[in-house]
């Protein structure tokens, strides 16, 4: 029986287990893919504990984990077009990524392109494209200057290099830790923290043009103050928060377009996605860990075939 990790109720890490499911079938508009590997984000474990996406309704449970995933087509539902079996993909999962096998929508996923790893496709469909979709939100004028919160996780790595290719200034706020991982990205590091604001106006002396909040809390009232315009201030870590202080949250396109488009960015070489760890998937536990707890540097995986 094919495995897969998953959470049995909402609550913490108690909450999941490795279990045998059976092979899902494809739907109409629905492609089966045999999962090579899977990419892991903060909105996992936030599912776990109980988050529900808006327009959403709560998942039946056990719940397979994962929002992104890269494999190969086994089969294909009705009414699918552009695909065909033995097809390598990646995209937006709706069972789960986390899995051996797994269903993926045509309108949420790609084809992988040949240079182009598994492991490194599965980084795209989320983290890649959440910093796609809030870099062209933002629409910043080269030699214009950018602050990104918490720059060292999978969103800000992408966001940095994106913001980077389109000649815009990047200011990082980060962990210590994290300094030369920022900065090779092309970014000037700050130390996140208390007083992490004054450090930004040091850094950039003739002002902030935008914020792109990734951690949300105090650590987004903060950035919001080195702002003169808080309409150039967005977040995906306070959704409400962000809108509260003047700005707005990132507003995601989720479709096939943004991931074609982010095969092309990595193909060209413009974005690198910067898998920090590649765990098995009878650990994916420890995978979900290290990313909520914070520790990762760029993105988490799972290489479900390992």
């Amino acid at each position: 029986m094919p495995k897969a990790y998953v959470f049995t109720r909402y609550g913490g890490p108690e909450a999941e287990a490795l279990v045998e499911q059976d092979v899902p079938v494809p739907g109409p508009g629905q492609l089966l893919v045999a999962v090579r590997a899977a990419g892991v984000n903060p909105v996992d474990w936030k599912l776990r504990a109980g988050y529900v996406r808006p327009g959403s309704e709560p998942q039946s449970l056990p719940a397979v984990l994962g929002s992104e995933a890269a494999g190969v087509v086994e089969a294909t539902g009705p009414d699918v077009s552009g695909f065909a079996i033995g097809d390598e993909v990646f995209g937006n999962p709706v069972t789960g990524g986390y899995a051996e096998y797994t269903l993926m929508p045509v309108g949420v996923a790609a084809h992988k392109p040949a240079g182009l790893s598994f492991t490194d496709a599965a980084a795209l469909p989320v983290a890649a494209a959440t910093a796609y979709d809030g870099i062209r939100q933002l629409g910043l004028a080269p030699g214009t200057t950018l602050v990104i919160t918490g720059a060292g996780g999978g969103v800000g790595t992408a966001a940095a290099q994106l913001a980077r290719h389109g000649g815009v200034r990047v200011i990082g706020v980060a962990s210590p830790a994290k300094k030369d991982f920022v900065e090779s990205l092309g970014a000037v590091h700050v130390v996140s923290g208390p007083g992490f604001a004054g450090r930004v106006r040091a850094a950039a002396p003739d002002g902030v043009d935008a914020v792109f909040d990734l951690v949300g809390g105090d650590t987004l009232r903060t950035a919001a103050t080195v702002l003169d315009d808080p309409a150039t201030l967005i977040s995906v870590g306070d959704k409400e928060l962000v809108v509260e202080l003047g700005g707005a949250a990132v507003r995601r396109a989720r479709n096939a377009e943004v991931l074609q488009a982010l095969a092309r960015l990595t193909e060209e070489g413009v974005l690198r996605t910067r898998v920090d760890r590649i765990y098995p998937l009878a650990a994916a536990g420890d995978a979900l860990r290290a990313v909520e707890q914070g520790h990762a540097r760029g993105k988490t995986v799972i290489d479900v075939v390992a």
